[in-house]
């Protein structure tokens, strides 16, 4: 089963909320799709499963036209971020229910069910209702019936987004192998670039209703092809600033400057954006080559084993991330190192160049 979106775009009024849009989906892995809030993941979800319908351009799924269908004949299961079971049916229930709406015979029912509790552990709570359930078992709930439907296509929007951290943690482990094999386009939609790069699979970026870039997860996160992909696919923001390239050097100002290498010094002179993860810019040197930064201290961060410095840098906001634990006072200066060859090049037109 394929999924294919060619030029589809949602207009409501004088408001475009998804712009122009092409994306061929396949199954065999998660396909993720990676926002902010507001970037338009459910408007396009919405729009693949036939809730809502395109201003312009087709759906096509397995090259069928499906454009017009309802998410009915579509055949696809949709999971929220909220727990949507039926709070006075039980378990199993409401695992069954569109198995029931498609007139499933109740000896074949039952079998779906039991295989869908069993893959998720809910067996022992099949007689349960929801409010008996923990948050945890409630989302179980739900992904079970989705499994036991046998869809064509399976849209989870950000499923674990209302879950405590262990839950999350032990669901989102399981998902890429509770759909493993089954024949069906899932796509996951998420504003954590951690929790993309943890399913793998194939990524759309997304920034205000556009897809910025898509390919395989890890491809795109190392090989982003614009800044925006950039700044979409990394967390803290990664950081940013101009820069002026002369022969071999690129100078972020009078006193910071560091050789350039490969197609970096092949440009042409000028001026360019320079881009770099959080990861790399670090408050003790680290074993590599650095390029010292002098900021003010702006908001420390601890969380456990990591230490977030934000900090300034003439007009920059820039961020430190780093393991171990790092206290910096706020208003202080002090000195970061940042690995050059980790960065990342981008002509004014925000487009990559090295």
């Amino acid at each position: 089963m394929t999924l294919e979106l060619q030029n589809i775009t949602k207009r409501v009024g004088a408001i475009t909320h998804i712009k122009e849009t092409s994306l061929r989906l396949e199954p065999g892995h998660f396909n993720v799709l990676l926002g902010e809030t507001g970037a338009g993941k459910t408007s396009l979800i919405k729009l693949m499963a036939g809730l809502d319908r395109v201003s312009s351009g087709k759906i096509l799924m397995n090259g069928e036209d499906v454009t017009r269908q309802s998410p009915q004949k579509r055949n696809i299961a949709l999971v929220h971020q909220f727990f949507m079971n039926y709070p006075h049916w039980t378990v199993y229930d409401n695992i069954a229910s569109p198995l029931r709406v498609a007139g499933m015979a109740k000896s074949e029912i039952q079998g779906r069910v039991e295989e869908a509790a069993d893959i998720l552990q809910l067996r022992p709570m099949l007689k349960r209702y929801p409010h008996e359930l923990s948050g945890g078992q409630q989302q179980r709930t739900a992904l079970a019936r989705a499994i036991a439907k046998e869809s064509k296509a399976v849209f989870l929007d950000e499923p674990l987004a209302n879950l405590d951290y262990k839950l999350r943690e032990e669901l989102r482990e399981q998902l890429p192998e509770l759909f493993a094999g089954r024949g069906a386009v899932v796509v996951y939609a998420t504003s954590e670039p951690e929790e993309a790069l943890l399913l793998g699979g194939w990524t759309a970026l997304m920034h205000d209703g556009r897809v910025t870039q898509f390919g395989p997860t890890a491809e795109i996160y190392r090989a982003p092809k614009n800044l925006l992909s950039a700044q979409v696919f990394s967390n803290p923001p990664i950081n940013r600033a101009e820069i002026t390239k002369t022969a071999d050097r690129a100078y972020l100002d009078e006193t910071v400057n560091w050789p350039l290498t490969g197609d970096a010094a092949a440009l042409p002179d000028g001026t360019y954006q320079v881009a770099i993860r959080p990861d790399y810019v670090t408050p003790t040197p680290p074993d590599v080559d650095t390029v010292k930064l002098a900021g003010t201290v702006q908001v420390t961060e601890l969380s456990g084993s990591k230490s977030s410095i934000q900090f300034l840098m003439g007009p920059d906001h820039w961020v430190s991330l780093a393991y171990g634990i790092h206290p910096r006072a706020a208003g202080e200066e002090h000195v970061f190192y940042m690995d050059p060859s980790k960065c990342y090049y981008f002509a004014p037109d925000g487009q990559r160049v090295a």
